[in-house]
């Protein structure tokens, strides 16, 4: 137990310095409440300028690595902003860099002239970013692409000044100085800026699970070795082993992973190269150092790449899941509210329908030929009311999971006849020819066979209702490669393009609902449903001025 509240405190503490999901915008007062960070940079730059400067000089005067730039770049960026903030911290930036050009013996003219443009390059990668980064993220393709671009930007000024400064104070070439510089300071930038950033307080978690912070620890710890033989002494022609080493440690440790290891791959391949050791060492030490640069630049760096494209995926993801989620939770709560309404509708209707019905009848007294009219009208109305109610049940049913269908061989050409007599029972289909056409031997579907009435009879309906003008219906069967396909054709007035692609859309009557045809609009929608519930599809074809066909294919039995 005490272990566990000691490990939450130390992520809570290094959560003030690596927590990517908060906000960066700490007030000016930060520094001072918690200098620890600032300072701990400071001793950290000057180390690293000793190392640098010890371990990687090349013309005597520029290191090929210079990672001091880096670790206060990415600390400043993720410490706060505000004018107080970046004085006191540039000033610290300033002090470290300083102490560790004295450490190394430069006299005070180089020492203040280094510290100068340094602090010039770190405060305008600073500022750059603030800028041109979106949220100081490199888990994104465009975030790490921009923060690249930065770090490719940010030291440009200082090579400069700082070969035209080595030239006039020591008669350094300012090609050389400024190419060694350039490159130098920009990796620094990238490598351990991308590193300080990408690392947020999810990371920390992998602490609690032990194979996971063993898988990648093996995986550094395989990168280290592969590095060690091909830029130690040994000196191994297996620089192809690194490659997928590191690919594998961005496929599962993404952006913050491939960036951890870059921070090693950097170090030790400059290192090594620097003391005469790899694949470069038959090289003097200007180009060995670019060989390195280069090698790290292009070979290893667009990785960082892949790894931000996969995170953005994984991001993508997330959110389709949860954007699905919220879909389906907001389908079942619809499917509920339109059942409770469905229920809450056919009690009273009911009983309206019987009042109606006694009252046409003459059952509740003398009644005038007007109030007959009235009562019966009455007795319609509810009826639709009951049907809308029935259609809405049926609808939040089948959006729940709730209809349930038993797929079974049925004769599509006798359920086509059945729909027929049906049809023209109806008042509404008087002047209307209703036709089955049956294309085909044996055209037996698997299906529900109630349901899939349901759908034809709805099909079937509209035909009449809105085709009518055609004065003719025809309902069709026939085989469709070896699928059972069902057309219902009417001659009407056809459909434009973009109402053919509202037509299954719950209560969307495509603009008929001040017309005198009745409907809710639903029932298109619920055939579409009870056709996918049964394995098969639905559709439409259509043309102004030249009907409609909906067809619905299923397996054949």
């Amino acid at each position: 137990m005490n272990m566990s509240r000691a490990l939450d405190r130390a992520e809570t503490v290094l959560a003030a310095s690596v927590d990517g999901d908060a906000p960066l915008t700490a007030p000016n007062a930060a520094f001072f409440r918690q200098p620890l960070a600032p300072i701990l940079t400071a001793v950290g730059m000057a180390v690293l300028v000793v190392l640098a400067i010890s371990f990687a000089r090349t013309n005597g005067l520029v290191a090929a690595l210079w990672g001091a730039g880096g670790l206060a770049m990415a600390v400043w960026l993720r410490g706060g902003r505000g004018m107080t903030y970046d004085l006191a911290f540039g000033a610290l930036v300033s002090v470290g860099v300083l102490a560790g050009e004295f450490l190394v013996g430069n006299g005070p003219a180089l020492s203040v002239m280094f510290t100068a443009v340094n602090l010039l390059e770190i405060s305008l990668a600073v500022v750059l970013a603030r800028r041109f980064v979106p949220g100081l993220s490199v888990n994104s393709v465009e975030g790490l692409a921009r923060f690249l671009v930065v770090c490719a930007v940010a030291p440009l000024p200082s090579a400069i000044l700082s070969a035209v400064a080595l030239d006039a104070m020591v008669g350094a070439s300012p090609i050389d100085g400024f190419r060694i510089w350039w490159c130098g300071h920009a990796l620094g930038l990238a490598v351990l800026g991308a590193f300080g950033l990408a690392v947020q307080r999810r990371h920390l978690l992998i602490v609690r699970r032990p194979a996971r912070l063993a898988e990648g620890g093996a995986l550094l710890g395989l990168i280290g070795a592969a590095c060690y033989a091909i830029f130690s002494h040994l000196s191994l022609p297996y620089g192809f082993l690194l490659m997928p080493l590191l690919l594998m440690m961005a496929v599962r440790f993404r952006v913050a992973g491939i960036a951890a290891a870059l921070v090693v791959v950097t170090i030790m391949a400059i290192g090594g190269t620097m003391a005469g050791h790899g694949p470069y060492h038959s090289f003097n030490a200007q180009n060995r150092a670019l060989l390195a640069q280069l090698l790290v630049l292009l070979g290893y760096m667009p990785i960082l790449m892949v790894a931000a494209l996969l995170e953005e995926r994984d991001r993508l993801a997330e959110r389709a899941r949860a954007g699905r989620e919220r879909a389906e939770r907001a389908s079942a709560a619809k499917s509920r509210l339109l059942a409770n309404v469905a229920h809450e509708i056919k009690s009273p209707v009911g009983g309206i329908i019987g009042i109606g019905e006694l009252w046409a009848g003459g059952q509740l007294g003398k009644t005038s030929a007007e109030q007959v009219e009235m009562a019966q009208m009455l007795v319609k109305t509810a009826r639709q009311v009951e049907t809308l109610a029935h259609d809405l049940l049926d609808v939040a049913r089948a959006e729940s999971g709730a209809v349930k269908v038993e797929l079974r061989p049925t004769d599509v050409a006798g359920l086509l006849e059945d729909v027929r007599r049906g049809l023209i029972l109806k008042s509404e289909t008087r002047g209307i020819n209703v036709e089955v056409l049956v294309e085909g031997d044996a055209l037996i579907a698997q299906a529900d066979s109630q349901r899939l009435a349901q759908v034809i009879g709805n099909l079937a309906g509209n035909a009449v209702k809105y085709g009518a003008a055609g004065g003719r219906v025809l309902l069709r069967t026939a085989w469709a490669d070896d699928r059972v396909r069902i057309e219902v054709v009417d001659f009407g007035p056809g459909l434009t393009l973009e109402k053919q692609a509202q037509l299954f859309e719950p209560f969307n009557r495509l603009g008929l609902e001040r017309s005198a045809i009745e409907g809710h609009g639903i029932g298109l929608a619920l055939a579409k449903r009870l056709t996918e519930l049964q394995g098969g599809e639905i559709g439409v074809i259509s043309a102004p001025g030249q009907g409609a066909t909906f067809w619905v294919e299923l397996a054949a039995a």
